[in-house]
């Protein structure tokens, strides 16, 4: 099975990589079938959880290794990083802006971008996530691309524990979804389909990902710290915010602290 999977080209091994990621994000939704509600403090713990695995994929996996394959060139290695780093997170910033979504357990008067009242609170609830999915995505299919080209710093186990630490942090992502659809009365299965739908921009974002290292090398150092700073930017914005907005501040701490240490361990001792 692993000699298979490494003949595979990296655009390849990216698809798989987030069909493990999206797949995480159908279970989430799946619970929706088990119960109606859950428990607002394991949800906290969760996008606790989430937001620990998120910032330390976004060093361990993306910024270090950024910075190693920037080393010797006629810049200093850290500018390329630091550029792509902030507009990761300008990207997100303006896409956040722009496209109309809303956080879940928000009421839909406090939904944001253009015109965000003239959509569904199901859609509204799908694009919300969507935001969070598209630089996990491209993180995912830059760090295969990176392995096809050749650079030391850059392992396929390496970016197998990222594909593995952001599909463990997608599960809370597809039950934010489904469950608040579920409880404003939705049914089961169209709660489901909404949340799990939220999870298939990340098959796409790795393409694209994979793709622009594959073909343009030099791109590498900007386009694994652009992963990193819209994935910073996520969790600055709504995942911890939103883990704590219940008053659920203690558990979601300790859960991003666990969440950060396992997204660690599965870095270093994969990577």
């Amino acid at each position: 099975m692993w000699e298979w999977f490494v003949s595979l080209s990296p655009v390849s091994q990216a698809i798989l990589g987030t069909l493990f990621t999206w797949g995480m994000t159908a279970l989430g939704a799946a619970m929706v079938f088990t119960t109606k509600n859950v428990n607002q403090k394991f949800l906290d713990s969760m996008l606790g959880f989430a937001a620990g695995v998120m910032i330390a994929a976004s060093f361990w996996s993306l910024l270090l290794p950024a910075l190693e394959m920037a080393e010797g060139g006629s810049t200093p290695n850290w500018l390329p990083v630091a550029v792509g780093f902030l507009l990761g997170g300008a990207f997100l910033l303006v896409v956040d802006k722009i496209l109309p979504h809303l956080h879940p357990a928000q009421p839909i008067e406090k939904a944001e971008g253009i015109h965000p009242l003239k959509k569904k609170r199901s859609t509204l609830l799908v694009l919300a996530i969507t935001i969070h999915n598209i630089p996990e995505g491209l993180a995912v299919g830059v760090a295969f691309g990176a392995v096809a080209a050749g650079f030391p710093s850059a392992s396929l186990s390496g970016a197998l524990a990222l594909a593995i630490g952001i599909g463990i942090q997608n599960f809370p992502e597809g039950l934010a979804v489904s469950m608040p659809l579920r409880r404003d009365g939705m049914s089961r299965t169209r709660s489901f389909m909404y949340g799990q739908s939220s999870g298939l921009v990340e098959p796409i974002a790795a393409i694209i990902g994979a793709l622009a290292v594959v073909f343009i090398e030099p791109l590498l150092p900007y386009a694994l710290s652009f992963a990193a700073g819209a994935m910073i930017f996520v969790v600055a914005e709504e995942v911890i915010p939103g883990s704590q907005e219940n008053g659920n501040t203690d558990i979601a701490s300790i859960s991003l602290m666990i969440g950060f240490t396992i997204m660690m361990i599965l870095d270093v001792a994969l990577g």
